[in-house]
């Protein structure tokens, strides 16, 4: 199965098309504006949801949900679903982590703490990515993007300690979603090369694709070991919502959004994430929100934004690679 490389692969991540009219412009602000909504909104769906679906059960069916979407929209839009052979088993393995290991570490972390708490700390992304880009040599090793990543650090810190520094399954879950968070960074830094041969629509799917083949067995075994007795028609609106609108939709929406108006615009909007999802929590679960919680979430927003204010691009002898997608993705 090999498809030609799309011929806008690299250039519809960072750089945008042609503007559309202002009508048209504003109807991708908002559809992107959407997505984040939608996006916050699942942590909170997730969160009710697996307290009936065993948590990487719930990512399998979404996910798989995910990739069927995925692939329609890929053959709709782009012609054809193949991947060149040389690329099946990096992308199998980008997947295996992006959409594999962070799926299954994310929503067992977040059966444990709280929605609130579960996004702010993966809000955290960037610092990991680009602290995977520096180790590649995509990015420059430059002061002040390392003050940046210490400043967001303390953040993560402050956010992890909102409910208090403790060693029971909070703790785990805090820590696990931290780590979750590592996994997701390094997908963003590590996809980037492959956007010289794919369009991210291309990478994407099959990354998902991969993940949900990833997720087969573990969340297979916990389907079959559960009692999903209690799980009602409210379980399975929360698999539609997640699976097709959150992770399979949203998507689709962001690339075009990115193939118009550029990556930063976008990357710009995902902080509303994380508040969107904290102001959720309280309204739909009752969770509390702390002013340790909010200080930690400004923190890491602050530290991301210094960090982006060092110098771009590899350093001397580095590699140049397309930007990675400004994805959020939970």
């Amino acid at each position: 199965m090999t498809a030609p490389a799309p011929e806008t692969a690299a250039g519809a991540v960072s750089m945008p098309g042609p503007r559309p009219a202002v009508q048209g412009l504003r109807a991708i602000e908002a559809g992107v504006v959407l997505v984040m909504v939608a996006w916050a909104a699942n942590f909170v769906v997730v969160k009710a949801a697996i307290a009936t679906v065993p948590p990487i059960g719930f990512a399998f069916i979404r996910f798989s949900l995910a990739a069927v979407v995925m692939l329609g929209v890929l053959r709709w839009r782009e012609g054809s679903i193949g991947l060149p052979r040389h690329l099946v088993v990096p992308v199998a393995l980008l997947g295996g982590l992006g959409f594999g290991l962070y799926q299954a570490l994310w929503a067992f972390g977040l059966a444990t703490t709280s929605a609130g708490t579960s996004a702010l700390l993966i809000a955290a992304t960037p610092v990991f990515t680009a602290l995977v880009a520096v180790a590649m040599r995509i990015e420059q090793a430059h002061a002040i993007r390392f003050a940046g990543i210490a400043v967001s650090f303390a953040g993560v810190a402050l956010v992890a300690a909102s409910e208090g520094l403790r060693l029971d399954a909070v703790g785990l879950g805090a820590l696990v979603t931290i780590v979750a968070a590592a996994c997701w960074g390094s997908y963003l830094a590590l996809s980037a090369p492959f956007l010289a041969e794919l369009s991210p629509l291309r990478l994407t799917t099959w990354a998902i694709v991969a993940g949900a083949a990833f997720l087969v067995l573990p969340g297979s075994v916990q389907l079959a070991g559960s009692d999903l007795a209690g799980a009602g028609p409210g379980a399975l609106g929360a698999i539609l919502y997640s699976g097709i609108a959150a992770a399979g939709l949203a998507n689709v929406v962001i690339f075009r959004a990115i193939a118009v108006v550029g990556a930063s615009p976008v990357a710009n909007l995902q902080f509303l994430v994380p508040a969107l999802t904290v102001l959720f929590a309280a309204v739909f679960l009752g969770e509390r929100v702390t002013p340790i919680q909010l200080l930690g979430g400004a923190v890491i927003v602050a530290g991301i934004g210094v960090a982006r204010r060092a110098p771009a691009g590899p350093p001397p002898g580095g590699r140049h690679v397309p930007e990675p997608p400004p994805l959020m993705e939970t």
